[in-house]
């Protein structure tokens, strides 16, 4: 039988999760709440029939697993309502605005034994089953680095939430992008720890525009950097590991690459842009949220990787 899923958030990404979720076997979504009327608008038009109930607490009520996708601020009031009716909970990044607040959460979730992941897309990529495959080849890590360019902050496709992804308080892109690519680092290479990193910030309470931090990930020395207005595409990013006896990377989120002898990089056979492959990697993610409501252990990402990477982000960002 398959499970119920309830969304609250209905932004881009849950409008996302959903589409994926509509043509999935082992999920079925019931409900979503989102207190915007253009949500309502937008969710008639996904999917005809999908009710838009007036509460969080009754789309919880309604479902197995909940998927919350609110802005960072209500992550955690959403959940622990979740776990309190016993369900299974899916969160975005970050897991709060207040990092205090994120420790404590995970702590007690931890102990009390809660269904719960985190949705980092990369632990169910393709393009990143491929690096781990090229790596056996490849021999030891030697540096890795990180980098994230954009034209403008947020992206285009996210300007309807420019009222909290443009600030300070729970937007940026080191909160929305380098933490994916700190979250790979995590899981290929090993623990993370920040040796040093400066930001500068637009005027006011505006984001980041620029990052630069320095870390270790086991034994690894890792470099990151990330801008704003640095290109004139919407954006731009790579991870690029150098080994004993070779390089790979991916780049633009999707595309394994592996250098050559001739020193360029050259894609995976299979490889596709991330608007293609952005649908199976959710409904990857659908597969093993199934699994892990119906009690079976999964590779999500879990609450303590999301804490793990969100110590490192709030560090840079404080600096």
């Amino acid at each position: 039988m398959a499970v119920t899923l309830g969304i609250v958030g209905f932004g881009i990404m849950g409008e996302r999760l959903l589409r994926a979720a509509l043509e999935h076997d082992e999920v079925r979504p019931v409900a979503a709440w989102d207190p915007s009327p253009s949500a309502a608008t937008r969710l008639a038009e996904v999917a005809p029939g999908l009710p838009m109930l007036d509460s969080a607490s009754a789309v919880i009520a309604a479902c197995d697993a909940l998927y919350v996708a609110s802005p960072p601020s209500s992550h955690i009031a959403h959940a622990e309502a979740a776990f309190a009716a016993g369900r299974a909970v899916f969160l975005e990044k970050p897991l709060a605005s207040d990092l205090a607040d994120a420790r404590r959460f995970v702590a007690a979730a931890e102990a009390a034994g809660a269904r719960a992941a985190v949705n980092y897309p990369m632990a169910s990529s393709p393009a990143v089953a491929q690096l781990s495959a090229w790596r056996g080849a490849i021999g030891n890590p030697r540096t890795l680095s990180i980098s994230a360019d954009f034209a403008h902050w947020p992206r285009a496709w996210q300007m309807g939430a420019a009222s909290w992804l443009a600030k300070r308080a729970d937007g940026g892109f080191t909160r929305e992008v380098l933490s994916h690519f700190l979250f790979l680092t995590r899981r290929q290479l090993g623990p993370l720890s920040l040796l040093d990193c400066d930001a500068t910030f637009a005027e006011g309470d505006g984001a980041e525009t620029a990052v630069r931090a320095t870390l270790m990930a086991g034994e690894t020395p890792v470099a990151v950097r990330g801008g704003v207005g640095t290109i004139s595409a919407d954006e731009a990013n790579e991870w690029r590991l150098s080994c004993e006896g070779g390089s790979i990377r991916l780049r633009d989120w999707s595309f394994a690459e592996k250098r050559e002898g001739d020193g360029t990089f050259r894609p995976a056979p299979d490889a596709i842009p991330n608007a293609e492959m952005r649908p199976m990697v959710l409904r990857g993610q659908l597969s093993k949220l199934a699994r892990l409501t119906q009690g079976e252990r999964v590779d999500l990402a879990t609450l303590r990787e999301a804490l793990e990477v969100q110590e490192i982000v709030e560090a840079i960002l404080a600096a």
